[in-house]
């Protein structure tokens, strides 16, 4: 994100980095595959979070939680958060993890 950023937007990355990622990931308690299964159940249920969506379902992937497992934590969200925000997560997914 660094790469992408524009120099006088720069801190911004930065300032995301250090808490978000140095504050809360390096905690102990959670490991990190659910880590990012309960930041993606919460960038689901905000709603308007699409790229962060995308981003954490590629994280997801990344640590071993599987197209299947974001399918089923998808499925359980559906009563909490909504049919629209739960769709959306879907096409998130579509195109992050496409269906083999």
């Amino acid at each position: 994100m660094y790469r992408n950023s524009p120099e006088d937007l720069l801190h911004i990355q930065q300032y995301l980095s250090a808490n978000c990622f140095g504050d809360f990931i390096t905690r102990d308690g959670l490991d990190i595959q659910m880590r990012e299964m309960v930041t993606l159940s919460f960038l689901i249920a905000m709603g308007g979070t699409e790229s962060q969506i995308k981003g954490h379902i590629a994280g997801n992937v990344k640590v071993g939680n599987d197209r299947q497992k974001i399918i089923n934590l998808i499925t359980h969200l559906i009563p909490y958060v909504g049919y629209p925000r739960t769709l959306n997560a879907i096409n998130c997914l579509n195109e992050t993890v496409p269906a083999k």
